[in-house]
């Protein structure tokens, strides 16, 4: 006779999944649009230092455009199957430096954050993360260049 465990046990899982299920909830974009009063070589390479500081790798795609792919948030050989398989945040960053004046720079950093909470999720944008975010990195990079 089979017993009536096994529907129940599988009933409880489907519902429970679909229960879990849900949209994404909506944020806005993490970007920062600032000027700064230094000169551009100056912010190109604090930027630069900061975001390498930070574990990123930057690519420079020309004199204003830098780019990274994203960070290494968890060190170590299984990493890449943590990540994959169990989740985390993941972030990186576009950086856009432009020549205001002479003496300043305007400096638009984007931040894009993704995250993933299971084995069976897929990576989805999330809120970034507070030491990540394009705010603190700003700050990080006032500090390099040494503006209040």
């Amino acid at each position: 006779m089979i017993t009536a465990f096994p529907r129940v046990a599988l009933l409880t899982l489907t519902l429970g999944t679909i229960g879990c299920a849900g949209p994404t909830i909506p944020h806005d974009p993490d970007l920062v649009d600032v000027t700064l009063p230094a000169p551009v070589d100056r912010v190109r390479t604090a930027v630069i230092q900061v975001l390498t500081d930070g574990g990123y790798e930057v690519d420079q795609k020309n004199d204003e455009q830098l780019t990274t792919g994203y960070r290494e948030e968890i060190r170590g050989p299984w990493d890449w199957l943590l990540r994959w398989r169990f989740g985390t945040g993941k972030s990186r960053v576009e950086a856009q430096v432009t020549a205001a004046t002479e003496e300043s720079t305007r400096l638009r950093l984007n931040v894009l954050y993704e995250g993933k909470d299971g084995l069976f999720t897929r990576w989805e944008d999330s809120p970034t993360a507070l030491p990540q975010t394009a705010e603190n990195q700003l700050r990080l990079i006032k500090n390099a260049l040494q503006i209040l």
